[in-house]
């Protein structure tokens, strides 16, 4: 007991659509499917990178710790959800469903942090490309990288101390997963402050570095519109424009989720938008950027063929 009538929280109970089994069911499949290739499709990219000299560039390497990022995102997550699609609202320990929310935080800040830094060095790339080599040399961009990691993992860790959690109300999440906004509303301790906290979180990892990626890329159109070469024009968009399409899906789910008011009519909508940057944006990233990336397509081929490189 923590005070009269208070009883401890040990064990949550996750609804998620145990009220529509059908839906349930689908869900599974669907992700089972969507964990599956994002695995593939991110492990293979990081294989393609690594073992293929010519992806060796700052723009690869950002892109191998975006796939890292994505591994790790996606198996903090899906795993439990595909454990529990079967049963009819599922339970979890308060201690594993913490573990789970503090983990999608971290992956998911340090990737919007990531995301910044991808643009910045599109920015280096395309209006510095002589002094390109420079700006974004290996310390550089290996300072930069490290810098998102440590940067995610205090903001995520820090708040664990100064603002800790107990429950002893409501055990009842209506979510498939342990998402941060969903469970502070069952805390029964510094409710307020946790909750402006997880916006005010929000700004220096959603808002702030969107912000820069999109005066970055306004820099970038201007940059591109005095290049005279069509040829020279064509190849610029067509490196910003993966990075712009994976910006656009992940934050504008991310930003729809943690920056807007929440309302219990909107806990549905809340779920579709966790599975579009939580689960299917890091299934997309390596499709996107393989697509539509000539280099990319290459090394795959030649590390599929194990061909010798020229």
């Amino acid at each position: 007991m923590t005070g009269e009538n208070q009883t401890v929280v040990t064990t949550f109970i996750l609804i998620g659509f145990s009220d529509h089994p059908r839906a349930q069911i689908m869900l599974f499949w669907l992700l089972l499917v969507v964990y599956f290739l994002t695995l593939l499709g991110n492990g293979l990219m990081i294989v393609v990178i690594i073992a293929d000299s010519h992806l060796h560039t700052p723009m690869y390497f950002f892109l191998s710790n975006l796939s890292l990022i994505d591994i790790f995102y996606t198996t903090s997550s899906i795993p439990q959800i595909l454990a529990n699609s079967f049963t009819y609202r599922a339970s979890i320990p308060v201690l594993n469903c913490l573990t789970q929310m503090y983990s999608g935080l971290f992956f998911g800040m340090t990737e919007c942090l990531l995301l910044a830094v991808m643009a910045y060095d599109r920015f280096a790339a395309v209006c510095h490309p002589l002094h390109y080599t420079l700006i974004m040399s290996n310390k550089v961009c290996i300072s930069l990288v490290a810098s998102c990691w440590t940067s995610a993992f205090l903001l995520t860790v820090i708040p664990i101390y100064f603002m800790p959690v107990h429950f002893c109300g409501p055990n009842l999440i209506n979510h498939f997963l342990c998402e941060a906004r969903v469970v502070y509303t069952l805390a029964c301790s510094n409710v307020r402050i946790n909750k402006i906290f997880t916006i005010a979180r929000g700004i220096p990892v959603l808002v702030v570095p969107f912000v820069f990626i999109v005066v970055t890329y306004i820099r970038i159109g201007l940059a591109v519109l005095r290049i005279r070469s069509a040829e020279g024009r064509s190849k610029a968009f067509s490196t910003c424009g993966s990075h712009l399409i994976v910006v656009s899906i992940f934050y504008g789910s991310a930003m729809s989720a943690y920056l807007r008011p929440q309302s219990k009519s909107s806990s549905d909508q809340n779920k579709l938008i966790s599975i579009l940057y939580g689960m299917l944006t890091p299934m997309l990233n390596p499709m996107i950027y393989s697509l539509r990336n000539k280099d990319v397509k290459g090394a795959m081929c030649r590390v599929i063929k194990k061909k010798p490189k020229e």
